[in-house]
C-alpha cells in the first residue's frame, strides 16, 4: 500500500471508531480553489469506502457546488457575505499578491501580505459566525452526531465546531506563513540551521549568509508577522464557549495534521507522530482526452506537446505579458495547450490553442507530453511529478515560489519571473527542459 494513503486510513479508523465497526459520519469545513480540489480527493475516497460525508458550505462559496451529482452531502448555510463579494475578495488578493507587491523591500512585502491575509481571515470569521450563531443549524449538527470533523487549518472555525460538537478534529494544510501553525500550535520543530522556512525561497543547501537570512525570516514570522487578528478570534471563541479560551488552544486539540506535501517536494526536517505527509493524493493515471483535443495532441507528431496552466485562480493576465508568452510559444516545434480566458494574444502562433479549461492531469499523463509551464501550485506540481514531466515554473504568489525553488533544487524545473521574463527567456527555458535529459523527473 502506498505510504501516502496511511493518513487517509487513519482518518477512516477515527471515523469508524465510535460505531462498532460500521462506517462513520464526517463533517467537513472546507476552503476554496485548490484547497477544495485537494480535500475533495479525500472525501471521494471516504464516500467510496462507505462513510457518510457532509460538507458545511456557505451560500457564498465559489467552487463548492452542491448542485453537482455527488454522494457527498452538503449542508448549506446562509451567509451575510455574497458570493460576488467573496469572489471579488479573492480577485483583489490575487491581483495585489501577483502584480502590486513591493518586491524591493522585505519589510514592505510582508506588511502588504499581512494586510491581505487579515482581510481574508476577517471574511472567514464572518462565515464562522454565520454558522455557530445559527441556533437552528447548530442544533441540527449536534443531532446529526458526527464522528469527526475534517477542516482546513487556513480557514479557522473547524476547531470551534469540533469543541461545540465534542468530536475529534483532523486538519488538512499545505502551509501557514512562517510555519506558524505547524510550530506554535502543532509543536513541529523546524531548526533554522538547515530547515528553510516557508516563503524564504531557500533550499536545504544554504550558505552561511543564507542561514542568516533564514534565521531573520524565522524571527520575523515568530515575533512580528501575524497571519490573522488573533485577538479578535480569541474574543469571538470565548464569547461562543462562555469561557476564556484562544484560537490556538482549540487548534492544539487537533488529532492529526494532514500536510499536503511529501518528501519528493520537501527537504528533510524533524517530524512528529501526528503529522502525516499526504502530497499527491489526487494524482492518478491519465484518462482519454476529448476527441478534438486528442486530435490536436496527435497532430504534434514526434515533437509532442507543452501544457500551460497558471492554476484554478488565474485565467487572465495583462495583454503585454500574454504577448510575450505567446511569442515564445510560437517558436517551439511542440503543440501547446494553454489554459487562458483573456483576449487572444496578437503574437499567438498556429501551434498554440487556448482553452478556458484543461484536463491537466490527463494531458500531463499523455505519452506526448514534453513539458509543463506552471505557476507552481502544489496540486499541479504533484501531477507533473507523478507523470514525470519537467517544469518551467512561473510563480505568482503564496507558496508557489518555494515550490519551484524546491523543484529546481531537485533537478526537475527551471524558474522564471513572471514580471520580467522576455520571450527569449521563456523560449530558452522550454528548450532546456524539453531537450535536457537531466531535467526529466
Amino acid at each position: 500500500m502506498s505510504m501516502k494513503w496511511i493518513s487517509v486510513l487513519l482518518l477512516l479508523q477515527l471515523s469508524c471508531y465510535f460505531s462498532s465497526g460500521s462506517c462513520g459520519k464526517v463533517l467537513v469545513w472546507p476552503t476554496e480553489y485548490s484547497h477544495w480540489i485537494n480535500v475533495k480527493t479525500i472525501l471521494d475516497e471516504l464516500v467510496q469506502r462507505g462513510h457518510e460525508v457532509t460538507v458545511l458550505t456557505s451560500s457564498a462559496s465559489i467552487l463548492v457546488d452542491p448542485n453537482k451529482l455527488s454522494a457527498i452531502k452538503f449542508e448549506i448555510y446562509s451567509a451575510h457575505l455574497s458570493r460576488g463579494d467573496f469572489e471579488a475578495l479573492f480577485i483583489k488578493m490575487l491581483k495585489m499578491w501577483t502584480y502590486d507587491m513591493p518586491k524591493d523591500s522585505f519589510w514592505a512585502y510582508f506588511s502588504v501580505m499581512q494586510e491581505i491575509l487579515w482581510e481574508y481571515f476577517e471574511c472567514v470569521e464572518k462565515l464562522c459566525k454565520d454558522v455557530v450563531l445559527n441556533k437552528k443549524l447548530m442544533t441540527k449538527l449536534q443531532e446529526s452526531k458526527f464522528d469527526l470533523i475534517l477542516a482546513d487549518a487556513v480557514g479557522p472555525c473547524g476547531e470551534l465546531l469540533a469543541e461545540l460538537l465534542k468530536i475529534p478534529l483532523v486538519y488538512t494544510l499545505r502551509f501557514s506563513p512562517g510555519y506558524a501553525f505547524e510550530k506554535h500550535i502543532g509543536g513541529l520543530p523546524l531548526p533554522p540551521s538547515y530547515a528553510p522556512v516557508i516563503l524564504s525561497e531557500l533550499t536545504d543547501q544554504m550558505t552561511f549568509m543564507e542561514r542568516v537570512k533564514n534565521m531573520l525570516y524565522v524571527l520575523y514570522f515568530d515575533f512580528w508577522f501575524q497571519t490573522m487578528n488573533v485577538k479578535s478570534w480569541d474574543q469571538f471563541y470565548s464569547e461562543v464557549l462562555g469561557r476564556p479560551t484562544t484560537l490556538y488552544e482549540l487548534m492544539r486539540k487537533a488529532d492529526i495534521w494532514l500536510i499536503r506535501t511529501y518528501w519528493d517536494l520537501e527537504f528533510p526536517r524533524p517530524l512528529l507522530p501526528h503529522f502525516d505527509f499526504v502530497g499527491g493524493l489526487h494524482c492518478k493515471p491519465a484518462k482519454p482526452l476529448p476527441k478534438e483535443m486528442e486530435e490536436f495532441v496527435q497532430s504534434s507528431g514526434e515533437n509532442g506537446i507543452v501544457v500551460f496552466s497558471l492554476g484554478s485562480m488565474v485565467n487572465n493576465m495583462p495583454e503585454e505579458r500574454a504577448n510575450v508568452i505567446a511569442s515564445a510559444l510560437a517558436q517551439i516545434p511542440q503543440k501547446v495547450l494553454w489554459r487562458f480566458d483573456g483576449k487572444k494574444p496578437d503574437t499567438l502562433g498556429p501551434n498554440t490553442r487556448l482553452y478556458k479549461w484543461l484536463p491537466q492531469n490527463d494531458l500531463l499523463g499523455h505519452p506526448k507530453a514534453k513539458a509543463f509551464i506552471t505557476h507552481g501550485g502544489t496540486n499541479g506540481i504533484y501531477e507533473a511529478i507523478y507523470h514525470g514531466i519537467p517544469m518551467v515554473g512561473i510563480p505568482l504568489f503564496a507558496d508557489q515560489a518555494d515550490n519551484i525553488v524546491h523543484m529546481k533544487a531537485k533537478g526537475a524545473a527551471i524558474r522564471l519571473d513572471f514580471s520580467t521574463m522576455s520571450s527569449a527567456d521563456l523560449l530558452n527555458a522550454l528548450r532546456t527542459v524539453i531537450n535536457d535529459p537531466s531535467l526529466a523527473t
